[in-house]
């Protein structure tokens, strides 16, 4: 499996992420490690979490898949064979919230506390923080990584002006920069990344691993009417992309399935692997079978036809 470099980072990976927002939410303990442990056989490389993860559900408070990684590396051994990339500005506490200096210090040491390793290898802010001057959030950064904490940085919902200011901050100030970025891209939903952000990214060798490479789900086809949507907790995503563009993108998506032999999922994934730019798509699984699906897509090579006709879908 062929690895490509995560920009500057120092960093490679697979041209596939596996996201880790379902560990202790829709996968429990033995799903998680289920999944994690396939990953890793099947050539997988790069987990990507964050803090903030599962707080959204009742009873959580964060950390959860966080927590659920840890176990798992603790129990089966897997330190040395992956990469995490983790989060902070979504979850508030200890030091504040946002990308307050000192949330961001305590955050740090949170994530390394539930993941068990001495250093986290890619570490995002999730999201931009207006209320904290820029070159408070790359000195608080920068101390991390100083420290031995974390080994590279990388960004996440940032836009590209924002983005263009961190880095010349980081550069007049010898700090280190942000050298990935995680931005929404997937066929559906492509206004985020692709055009000035997308530019800059090439221009300044920044990795991109975009999320939501599937839409929610609604790529790999299973969300086809309203009675689809109980299929999962994450259905009511679904539901915005069944009105507009999405029908004819699956419509094209089936054409090409049938004649390639390629799940939707599988074509989704390498449609996204394939723009200027990315590095590799972030998708999550919660059972084996779903993961093996997703692996698929490292041996799928969309033709320029193809990748021209679901762009006009």
């Amino acid at each position: 499996m062929t690895n490509r470099a995560l920009g500057k980072s120092g960093l490679a990976t697979p041209p596939l992420v596996l996201g880790g927002n379902v560990f202790g939410w829709s996968a429990d303990r033995a799903a998680s490690f289920a999944v994690l442990d396939r990953f890793v056989e099947g050539g997988g490389r790069m987990i990507d979490t964050a803090d903030v993860y599962s707080a959204w559900v009742a009873g959580h408070v964060g950390g959860e898949s966080e927590k659920m990684i840890g176990e798992w590396l603790k129990a089966g051994g897997a330190q040395g064979k992956v990469l995490i990339a983790t989060k902070v500005g979504m979850l508030p506490g200890e030091g504040g919230s946002g990308l307050q200096p000192d949330r961001i210090r305590a955050a740090a040491d949170a994530s390394l506390d539930r993941l068990g390793v001495d250093a986290i290898d890619l570490y995002f802010a999730h999201k931009d923080d207006p209320d904290v001057p820029l070159d408070e959030v790359m000195d608080a950064f920068g101390e991390l990584v100083a420290a031995g904490k974390v080994r590279a940085l990388g960004a996440s919902n940032y836009s590209v002006g924002r983005l263009a200011a961190a880095l010349r901050i980081a550069d007049e100030r010898g700090l280190p920069r942000f050298t990935v970025m995680q931005p929404e891209l997937n066929l559906l939903d492509r206004e985020q990344y692709e055009g000035a952000l997308q530019r800059l990214c090439v221009a300044e060798e920044i990795g991109v691993i975009p999320y939501y490479s599937l839409a929610a789900g609604y790529l790999s086809g299973k969300y086809r009417s309203a009675d689809d949507l109980g299929q999962s907790v994450r259905g009511y995503k679904a539901k915005t992309y069944m009105a507009g563009r999405g029908p004819a993108v699956l419509a094209a998506m089936d054409r090409i399935a049938a004649e390639t032999g390629a799940t939707l999922s599988q074509i989704a994934l390498a449609w996204v692997a394939a723009q200027p730019g990315v590095t590799a798509p972030i998708a999550s699984a919660t059972s084996v079978g779903q993961l093996d699906e997703l692996l698929g897509s490292l041996d799928l090579r969309l033709s320029d036809d193809h990748l021209t006709a679901l762009g006009a879908a």
